[in-house]
């Protein structure tokens, strides 16, 4: 039976969803310094990100440097950049297929095709949370194994930064059940975090 309500919720969190990959992408805080020895004094937090650095001073002062050439950054953020790219692309997509979609629009003078329009919107929407999440997630598998690495020195070691949490969270709103589709459920974005997880600790 259709439901306007659902029809509604559903794309407010689709949208949401496109919103968190545009924060995502534009965040510079992908990468955190970690500085964990006893005897060092933290003079500084860095911030790396997908299109620029920052370095904040303990006197509250903020420094960014745009990065000069994709080249320069490392491989899971030029990864991670071309990927998220591809997922903003899918997301602008999926929210016109959407509202083509809707039955409570009048974009589609056809009817009979706004079930399958609405499929294709739900299928994209789930493409770019898969996108975004390997995104995050192979960035989160680099620092961890940095992290863990005992010939990295302790001022090259990062930690997660929230880039990472809303991508995550952004990713397992993408591929949440959209307009009645039985699409990917925000299941396989846990199931596939746990499984990353699963196998880091195997291999550490």
């Amino acid at each position: 039976m259709y439901s306007a309500g659902v029809e509604i919720l559903g794309m407010v969190l689709a949208v949401a969803g496109a919103l968190g990959v545009m924060v995502t992408c534009g965040l510079p805080m992908w990468r955190v310094a970690a500085y964990i020895g006893q005897n060092i004094v933290i003079s500084q937090v860095i911030w790396e990100g997908l299109w620029m650095n920052c370095s904040v001073q303990s006197t509250g002062q903020m420094h960014c440097k745009v990065h000069d050439s994709m080249l320069g950054l490392p491989p899971d953020l030029q990864a991670a950049r071309a990927l998220v790219i591809v997922s903003l692309v899918l997301c602008v997509a999926a929210v016109g297929l959407s509202v083509a979609g809707a039955k409570c629009t009048n974009c589609s003078r056809d009817a009979s095709s706004k079930p399958r329009l609405a499929v294709a919107a739900g299928a994209t929407f789930a493409a770019a949370g898969l996108l975004l999440l390997i995104a995050v997630s192979w960035t989160a598998h680099v620092i961890v194994l940095d992290f863990y690495d005992p010939l990295l020195e302790e001022t090259g070691k990062r930690e997660f930064g929230n880039a990472l949490y809303f991508g995550w969270a952004s990713s397992c709103l993408l591929t949440e059940r959209f307009d009645g589709l039985k699409s990917v459920p925000c299941g396989v974005s846990v199931y596939f975090t746990v499984l990353f997880y699963v196998n880091i600790n195997h291999n550490a």
